[in-house]
């Protein structure tokens, strides 16, 4: 019993690894000739694998480039929510969750081709990639919120609606950002961090 049981944690480990391989090769391919020019047995060449190993993972394409998106996605996910347990202030966290998170974003767009031609071009990719993340961005967003009300430094009534508007005030941000063509908008982005931080920490009520 105890062999069988060591013996499917082995496959289970097997298989996780194999699926990451494919998936890393994917996102290579896809960087390199987009997603369109890309074949399922293009990878199946690049991975030394055959046609059949794809699909014992993946039912297409559309499904390898989801999973794609779902794991840089997922690098970015993990290095905000580190943020929650620094030594910060809440405000000190809010802020560094943003342009943490602006960072990460250009980081994966620039890093991967096929994402950067999707999120420029095509508003339903863009659409389905932050489908994915948003809820756990606001997670970690309702989290810094409700420790900065807890302290008494924020006075927020529906934090976690305040999470959800917040986000998507970034969103909007993240072409811009990406872009680096905030001095065609009229923004020294060089100041981008003060404007954002008198906006969202002290607002434009007297």
């Amino acid at each position: 019993m105890i062999n069988f049981a060591q013996n499917n944690r082995f496959v289970q480990k097997t298989m996780a690894k194999t699926r990451d391989k494919l998936i890393d090769i994917a996102r290579q391919l896809f960087a390199h000739k987009g997603i369109e020019n890309t074949t399922i047995n293009d990878i199946a060449i690049a991975a030394e694998k055959g046609r059949r190993t794809i699909y014992t993972y993946f039912k297409n394409k559309r499904d390898i480039y989801n999973a794609v998106v779902e794991s840089e996605t997922d690098k970015v996910i993990e290095k905000l929510s580190s943020i929650v347990n620094l030594n910060l202030t809440p405000e000190e966290k809010l802020m560094e969750f943003i342009f943490q998170r602006f960072d990460a974003m250009k980081e994966l767009v620039h890093r991967n081709g096929s994402l950067r031609a999707g999120f420029f071009r095509d508003v339903r990719k863009v659409e389905r990639a932050r489908k994915a993340t948003s809820p756990k961005e606001i997670h970690i967003l309702e989290q810094i919120l409700q420790e900065g009300v807890d302290v008494g430094t924020f006075r927020i009534k529906h934090v976690d609606k305040t999470a959800m508007v917040m986000l998507l005030c970034l969103q909007g941000l993240d072409v811009p950002y990406i872009r680096d063509n905030f001095m065609e908008l009229g923004i020294e982005k060089s100041k981008l961090r003060d404007y954002l931080n008198d906006f969202i920490l002290y607002g434009i009520k007297q």
